[in-house]
């Protein structure tokens, strides 16, 4: 296998335990870039004894890091994983092929797979999805305020063949705690935006998250699990549609909640209904 034109960019904050499945998932890319945002365990030594340049660099927010992958990025192709994501074997060899594509083909979607605590979903709010993470760095740019960013592409975006495996959670407290986090910055988003929540929107909308859980998203080819998933889910909508309108209530100028990561200690795309 020749060297392949790409950067592998992945932000991280203390990914000691997933970072080297992440990279070592990916064989033969000309470039490994880690933007490590203040790790107090091994993540930048891990990452540098797998032949990772690392920028040790603040937490500007989860866009604004990705940004700065693109701009240190070497190569002309950049694919983003977390690090508690890693390719299989299929889109390791889809990557080796870049050079024989189309070439006014500008980046790909890949399709990722949610597990929970290891079990692969095939169904719900946490099912399989596309996501574009594979671009031509002058034709890319993550766009997106504190929640919900995408990656941009100027031109034409294809498919690519093969799975992102994407294991976001170690325990599951884990998931309370990004539930929580992701909650208090949906709230203070939607009130800078000016968005209302009425009285019987948090039971509203959890009622249809599940309803669409478990069957618009198939949520039952997963049996008890996809149940669970779905009730977890809900309890997560009606938390932050119950933040905002907390929130509401507060005098102008109120700092709001207190706590809180300000790093990506966990996914960016959590898959959950908080994100």
């Amino acid at each position: 296998m020749g060297v392949i034109p790409v950067t592998l960019a992945i932000i991280a904050c203390n990914e000691e335990d997933r970072i080297g499945r992440a990279i070592e998932s990916v064989v033969g890319v000309n470039e490994v870039l880690v933007l490590d945002s203040g790790s107090s365990d091994a993540t930048v030594s891990v990452a540098e004894s797998l032949g990772a340049r690392v920028i040790q660099t603040d937490w500007p927010g989860y866009g604004a890091q990705k940004n700065r992958a693109l701009a240190a990025a070497t190569q002309p192709w950049v694919l983003f994983l977390d690090a508690d994501e890693w390719a299989d074997a299929s889109l390791a060899d889809s990557l080796a092929k870049l050079e024989d594509m189309d070439s006014e083909i500008c980046g790909f979607a890949v399709k990722r797979r949610n597990r929970w605590l290891g079990q692969p979903l095939r169904g719900g709010c946490m099912g399989p999805s596309w996501k574009v993470r594979l671009a031509r760095v002058d034709r890319a740019r993550w766009e997106g305020g504190i929640l919900h960013e995408t990656l941009e592409v100027q031109g034409r975006v294809e498919r690519l063949q093969g799975l992102l495996e994407h294991d976001p959670y170690r325990r599951v407290e884990d998931q309370r705690e990004t539930a929580l986090e992701y909650a208090q910055l949906f709230a203070r988003k939607s009130m800078a935006e000016g968005r209302r929540a009425w009285w019987l929107e948090p039971s509203a909308r959890a009622v249809l998250h599940f309803v669409k859980s478990i069957l618009l998203r198939a949520g039952f080819r997963d049996g008890v699990l996809g149940w669970r998933l779905a009730w977890k889910g809900a309890c997560e909508v009606a938390l932050k549609w119950s933040l905002l309108r907390s929130l509401q209530g507060k005098p102008p100028g109120s700092s709001g909640f207190s706590g809180g990561r300000h790093a990506p200690c966990n996914d960016t795309e959590m898959g959950g209904a908080a994100r």
